[in-house]
């Protein structure tokens, strides 16, 4: 697996050396040339890989769907019904299903990066990318607030309706905070901040298990089967949570277009 094939650091002195920062993979681990690093291809290799399968999946185009294209519909189906439709509304949503759907995936393929060996490190566990793909939600649900409702829109979002006027004092203030600071932040960190967990945790469990293993004590030796097996269970739930956090990003970008556009009924 990917965490085994990892130097342990310390094993050879006795000594326990946990990985840093410094081995999680930051750009340039493979190489950096006009600064570009490991990042920038895995960014435009996954471009790749996704216009390269919804293209074949879409080539024949056939009533009785073949394999490929029905995984492509299912995919495509899913984003559709399930996020944008569910949260939007059937009057509205199917405006804003290839961003939806472009982030969803985009997400996803670079999340799963972290899986595969060689490769071995998801995308988003370097927060610019996460800040980047915030910023471009952010900057889209204002706008379609603003082309929807005028400049009438930062009132609506933040003055909730029925609260009394007294309390607007604290609420507003609140409201602001929420709404243009922490969102932006919290929907960024929470996918740069879970990409980044999984992999030192991959990273601590190839270098702990090596580190085991190399130990002189038969015990030491043996506990390392009881890393290895923490480690894979670890591996499955991160691709799950690889999964979520692509869903999660886009279902709460779904709900900032939903509230931007709908301001004046909430």
């Amino acid at each position: 697996m990917i965490a085994l094939t990892l130097p342990a650091e310390g094993s050879s002195n006795g000594e326990f050396n946990p990985p840093g920062i410094d081995d999680a993979g930051l750009p340039g681990a493979w190489f950096a040339w006009d600064g570009i690093g490991k990042y920038h291809v895995l960014i435009v290799l996954s471009v790749v890989v996704i216009a390269a399968f919804f293209l074949l999946a879409g080539r024949k185009k056939q009533l009785v769907p073949g394999r490929l294209q029905f995984a492509g519909e299912i995919a495509y189906g899913f984003v559709r019904n399930s996020i944008a439709k569910d949260i939007i509304g059937g009057k509205d949503f199917i405006k804003y299903v290839p961003m939806l759907f472009t982030l969803f995936f985009f997400i996803v393929v670079n999340n799963m990066f972290g899986a595969i060996p060689i490769l071995e490190i998801p995308t988003f566990s370097h927060v610019g990318g996460a800040y980047a793909l915030a910023g471009v939600v952010y900057l889209t649900w204002i706008i379609l607030g603003i082309k929807k409702n005028g400049f009438r829109y930062f009132k609506l979002s933040v003055v909730p309706s029925g609260v009394p006027g007294y309390l607007l004092v604290m609420v507003v203030p609140i409201e602001i905070i929420s709404n243009y600071l922490v969102r932006p932040m919290t929907h960024s960190l929470r996918l740069f901040a879970t990409m980044l967990a999984g992999h030192m945790i991959v990273l601590m469990a190839g270098y702990g298990t090596e580190f085991l293993i190399m130990q002189e004590n038969v015990l030491l030796k043996g506990t390392s089967i009881l890393v290895v097996a923490g480690f894979l269970g670890m591996y499955f739930l991160e691709l799950l949570i690889m999964f979520l956090q692509a869903y999660v990003f886009t279902l709460l970008t779904a709900t900032y277009i939903e509230g931007a556009i709908h301001a004046d009924a909430h």
